[in-house]
């Protein structure tokens, strides 16, 4: 069995003797290899990149977790106790490699899966990848991560801007923006962390672009981090949930609005029931309060070499920074199946499968207030009992 050191090699040859095929070597992906692993299922990883993790070496310099070492850790390798409560990137990426290392996994890299079919017995999944591979599992788990496509509005103008644009995925760290003018759009976590990044690095002035406020939570209320709250409170009645959140964040949110910050009219749970996760304070909001980032409406579009605002103010930014999201990228792969709603998201994730594609899963592309990581980690351990209870999946060789 090739373990994740020795199966980098994209050419190498690929059994086709009914593993399950694990789309994605990120958290997701390998957590589910583990867990399969444990059960006794052999299961194969395959990785687009060359590195287990690799969209987390992506990610801008300054990030860390807003979730805890601990809730963060996947099954089988708590996270070690130097990374701190809020491990960093840097933190993440080594823990990934340790961990494809720690448990053996068998990972393919530079191996890209274009499209998913039902195999021509109908008793499994047929796999098209790069190279012309055409590989078959006895069921597939994907896990291509639910930041896989970088998403720009498509702007009136846009094309024809002349100024620096560019996607909050390409941003690293301050150092080129310093001393210059620069507008931030998208007040998701990444925006804000960014916008407050730029404040300390340098930046000669911020802009947020904000199209509707967001609820703003503190990452740790006196030793008490969001995330907890957000594990105990995830099973409730959603108005119950909106009222708590509702007057603990009258207690420890000041209230923006003279910066041009509301507070939201939507309840915290609902807004995350519609996919809108609550920013978690890094610095927002004392950089608002202090004027530092300056609070502007939506981007409207771009008109010689303007921003045009919602509000019908034009400015004249030296760079814009578009922290507006990504798409999950699935419907090339998947799409035909039917197993996607109107967002491009999968209907069932965990151990559910869609209907009329049974042994097909999909982990990772929810964002819950309890965490992501956590609860990947809670889907690999469902998926590995239902794969292995089902019986098809080849077992491990010696097993």
């Amino acid at each position: 069995m090739a373990d994740s050191s020795t199966s980098a090699q994209p050419t190498a040859p690929l059994r086709a003797d009914r593993p399950v095929h694990v789309v994605g070597g990120g958290p997701g992906g390998l957590s589910v290899a583990h867990a399969l692993r444990a059960r006794g299922v052999r299961a194969v990883v395959l990785e687009r990149s060359e590195r287990v993790g690799d969209s987390w070496r992506r990610h801008y310099d300054r990030l860390h977790l807003h979730t805890t070492r601990r809730r963060s850790a996947l099954p089988g390798l708590p996270m070690p106790r130097r990374f701190g409560r809020w491990p960093s990137r840097d933190d993440v990426v080594r823990y990934l490699e340790k961990y494809a290392e720690h448990h053996r996994l068998e990972i393919v890299t530079g191996v890209e899966v274009s499209r998913i079919e039902r195999s021509e017995d109908g008793a499994g999944w047929l796999l098209r990848a790069t190279g012309g591979r055409e590989l078959t599992g006895a069921a597939v788990v994907v896990a291509t991560g639910f930041n896989h496509t970088p998403r720009v509005p498509d702007w009136p103008g846009r094309d024809t801007y002349t100024g620096e644009l560019l996607h909050a995925s390409q941003y690293r760290n301050p150092k080129p923006f310093a001393g210059r003018d620069v507008l931030v759009v998208g007040v998701g976590n990444t925006g804000a962390e960014i916008a407050v990044d730029l404040v300390e690095g340098g930046a000669s002035r911020v802009r947020l672009a904000v199209r509707t406020p967001p609820h703003i939570v503190r990452r740790s209320t006196a030793g008490w981090p969001a995330q907890y709250s957000g594990i105990l409170v995830r099973r409730l009645p959603v108005p119950l949930v909106d009222r708590i959140s509702r007057l603990q964040a009258r207690v420890a949110v000041p209230d923006l609005s003279e910066h041009g910050l509301p507070r939201p009219e939507t309840g915290l749970y609902s807004r995350v029931l519609e996919g809108a996760i609550p920013v978690q304070d890094v610095g927002l909001i004392d950089a608002v309060r202090a004027g530092s980032v300056e609070v502007v409406a939506a981007v409207k579009g771009f008109e010689e070499g303007e921003v045009l605002l919602a509000d019908g103010e034009r400015i004249s930014p030296d760079a814009v920074i578009a922290a507006t999201g990504y798409e999950r990228g699935l419907e090339g792969l998947v799409g035909h199946l039917g197993v996607l709603d109107e967002r491009g998201r999968p209907v069932v994730h965990g151990a559910r499968t869609p209907a009329g594609a049974p042994d097909l899963y999909f982990t990772g592309f929810t964002n819950p207030i309890s965490g992501n990581l956590r609860e990947m980690a809670l889907d690999a351990q469902r998926i590995a009992r239902a794969v292995a209870r089902s019986g098809k999946a080849s077992p491990l060789p010696g097993a």
